[in-house]
This record gives C-alpha cells, structure tokens and sequence, in this order.
C-alpha cells in the first residue's frame, strides 16, 4: 500500500522525492546501548513511519531516526531494501531518558504497538522488510527483550514471528521519511487507515493495545 503512495507522489511531480528517494542519509553504526544520560533502542515494526510516530508519543523519548538496518548491502536505499534483496527491514532508532522510561518499558510499547504473530509482514504491507525484530545492543537488552518475548507468547497464546538478533549497521532513511508523518498528515493518515494497522493491533491487544503511547 505504502509503495503505490510513494509511486503517486512521484507521478505527481514531486521531484524532491524522486531526488530523494536515491540520496540515503550517511550511515551510522550500531553502538552502545547508553551514551551518556541517554539510552538507545532500534525496533523494526513494519512502516516506519508509523513506529516513528507511535514513539514520539512516548514519555521520556527523546529522538526517533527511520532507516534500515539487519541487511547486507551498504548505504541502501528505500528502493534497495523494498526490492526485498537486501536483507534489511525498516527499522526506527530511537533515543530515550532512562530516568523518565526503561528498556522494558520501551519494549511493551513496541509490543503492543505491532502484530508479533504475522511472520510475514505487518498489516498491509508484506515482505522481510516489513517484518518485525528487535535489534540489541548489548547483552542486557538481548537477555530482557527474550525475556519480554517469552511473556508477550504466554500472554497472547501464539507463537511469536519477532527476530531478536545483536544491532548491526543502522543507515538512517532518506530524508523524506524522516518526520513524515508530520510532514505529509493527510497521506499519512489515509495510509495507516487503509492498512488497518490500529484495527489489527486493537483486535490482538484490545485494552493493552498502543499502551504507553499518548496521543
């Protein structure tokens, strides 16, 4: 659904995204998990742009980058990684006060904001790169996200798709996904409608769906 959005726009003229769309940001590599007084986490939840949107809406989060990470090709480009050739998923790294808010606290929001179950895809849009996963940057957060994993199946009952896997590269996304949902609201909000995104994270979580979110 996502790419027919992208396909109109750029039949409608809009050069910069046609630009853009070649022109990835400089990649950053994976670090540590805390720098500072601040701590980083990378979850990949389908359409980053939604995963952006939903953690901006967290309490104590203090910066969000979309991108792609978990591949093999450098410097990758939207194009690159939705051919689903690349191995990446689209992914969002975010940046949090872990005096205002922990890791496993940041993993219940990035569980009830995704459909964990759907091994191929989220909502509309199918393919590796829509897939969920969470990206650790050291052995703690490895060890509390498997351990959050374990209680997200008991609760749910299912088995869980979600890869958990040590951080790589992470190359931020073009520009244009960057904010986008604060950039382009009415296409935005026409995607994640069509999609049925909160329609199926509100029929798998019911009251605990987008906990922690606020909006």
């Amino acid at each position: 659904m996502r790419k027919v959005l992208i396909v109109a726009a750029l039949a409608a003229g809009t050069a910069f995204l046609a630009l853009a769309g070649y022109m990835p940001m400089t990649h950053v590599e994976a670090q540590s998990a805390s720098t500072g007084d601040t701590q980083t986490a990378i979850f990949a939840g389908g359409c980053f742009w939604c995963v952006e949107s939903d953690f901006d809406h967290v309490p104590g989060v203090l910066e969000t980058i979309s991108g792609y990470t978990g591949g093999h090709l450098e410097n990758p480009t939207y194009r690159d990684v939705v051919s689903e050739t690349t191995g990446h998923r689209e992914a969002v790294k975010i940046t949090y006060d872990p005096a205002k808010i922990d890791y496993d606290a940041m993993l219940d929001v990035f569980w009830r904001s995704v459909d964990p179950t759907d091994a191929d895809g989220q909502f509309c849009d199918r393919g590796e790169s829509y897939t969920t996963a969470i990206y650790t940057l050291d052995a703690e957060q490895q060890a509390q996200a498997e351990a959050s994993s374990a209680k997200v199946a008991d609760q749910l009952g299912q088995k869980i798709a979600t890869l958990i896997e040590p951080a790589t590269q992470f190359y931020p996304a073009e520009q244009y996904h960057q904010d986008y949902y604060n950039k382009n609201p009415v296409r935005y909000n026409f995607y994640r409608l069509s999609c049925r995104r909160d329609a199926r994270i509100d029929a798998l979580w019911g009251d605990d769906a987008h906990r922690g979110i606020v909006k």
